[in-house]
């Protein structure tokens, strides 16, 4: 009687595994199912936004021409270009030919801020380098920006680590799963760049002479607090998400009501992300020649967060760039001015064109109510009127050197 009690009790345990394993590859089937729907979904976006030839952002009135011209900086860029070298000559001749594209390569506008499971990058991959590989790869990002710039990519790299320790390990959250790759021949005279592509970071980095071009940039990340795991304590966008709330909050109850677009805030705003390099877009909002001498000093702080991540000296030809149409620049928002407010705002100016956006949960499991959220931010910068990847400044010096072909 013992024996049968045992065998039955074996037979119920070994159902029950059965069971739970037929479960486990039920989820598994359906999770690999949605993954495909969506990376189908990203890839068929990419791939009706790549027909159309690069036009850039512009409102339906345009803005007025010349707005960007071949001149020498006085910053020189010849760092940049000499760990490219290095990083290029440490590559193996596999790694080399899927890292290296032509000037004018549509891999340029191949990027997308989504996870690796929905989305398929080109080039090399951080994970894949050796040590020294990888020690010139983050040579070129640092000798690119400033140290700012430099630690919050670190940064939002560890929030994908997070992600992978939130969702049980899932291969596609990874901190070294950001991919480079470099369009053109790294030169002094000749334009070349890098693009850097992962989740929630992605960085087109164009050099011509010693003028730069850092744009589109996507910053982001989620969880934007992390409170466990190996990277407990790290945070993002705190100074761009306050000091934005504390612009919208310091501005007359009129500029206020101009400046929103509406006060709800029931999902993602962001009009500039992904495959919308030829977006119309209308200036909205309330235009910064109404704000006081105090309020326009604090935009001006605000984007320089924003320009900040690009290497010092090319920062401050950047924002002299900016400070000449500050009058010409729009701030505009969505939802409320509480203290805990979730919000979007946009600045947009003939020659910048930046967002901030609160998002709805996506990767921390259970939390996932609906409703946007400030432990997801998503932040955009462009160049305006055509010099996204900077293509007006190829433009012109293709036509100076009857590049024409």
């Amino acid at each position: 009687m013992k024996n049968v009690i045992i065998i039955f009790i074996l037979f119920i345990a070994f159902g029950c595994k059965q069971k739970d394993s037929q479960k486990e590859n039920d989820e598994t089937s359906e999770n690999i199912e949605k993954l495909n729907f969506w990376k189908k979904q990203f890839a068929q976006k990419e791939s009706d936004a790549l027909k159309e030839p690069f036009v850039g952002v512009f409102t339906e009135d345009g803005d007025s021409a010349d707005l960007f011209q071949i001149h020498s900086t006085g910053v020189s860029t010849l760092p940049i270009q000499k760990a490219a070298e290095h990083f290029l000559n440490s590559l193996s001749p596999s790694q080399l030919q899927r890292t290296t594209f032509d000037m004018e390569d549509e891999e340029w506008r191949k990027w997308c801020n989504v996870d690796n499971g929905i989305y398929d990058r080109q080039g090399v991959s951080l994970k894949e380098l050796t040590e020294n590989q990888k020690k010139c790869a983050f040579q070129l990002i640092q000798e690119s920006l400033s140290a700012k710039g430099l630690q919050l990519s670190k940064d939002i790299m560890k929030t994908d680590h997070t992600l992978k320790e939130l969702n049980n390990g899932l291969w596609y959250y990874d901190e070294e799963l950001y991919f480079l790759t470099i369009m053109g021949n790294p030169s002094s005279t000749e334009p070349w760049g890098w693009q850097l592509d992962g989740h929630h970071l992605i960085i087109n980095y164009f050099i011509l002479g010693d003028q730069v071009v850092m744009s589109p940039v996507f910053m982001g990340g989620e969880p934007i607090i992390t409170t466990t795991g190996k990277h407990k304590g790290n945070t993002l966008f705190q100074d761009e998400q306050n000091l934005g709330l504390n612009i919208m909050r310091s501005l007359t109850p009129e500029h206020q009501k101009e400046a929103t677009i509406t006060k709800i805030k029931a999902g993602n705003n962001n009009v500039a992300e992904a495959n919308k390099d030829n977006l119309t877009l209308n200036y909205q909002g309330v235009q910064v020649s109404k704000f006081s001498n105090e309020q326009r000093q604090k935009l001006l702080d605000l984007i320089y967060l924003y320009i900040s991540n690009i290497r010092e000296g090319h920062d401050k030809v950047k924002m002299e760039e900016v400070k000449a149409h500050i009058n010409n620049t729009w701030f505009s928002w969505v939802g409320d001015t509480s203290e805990d407010a979730v919000f979007y705002y946009r600045i947009h100016s003939p020659v910048v064109l930046i967002e901030f956006d609160h998002q709805k949960v996506v990767g921390v499991p259970n939390a996932d109510d609906g409703k946007p959220s400030r432990n997801h931010i998503h932040t955009v910068v462009r160049t305006p009127n055509g010099n996204d990847y900077g293509k007006d400044l190829l433009r012109q010096h293709k036509e100076k050197h009857h590049h024409n072909n």
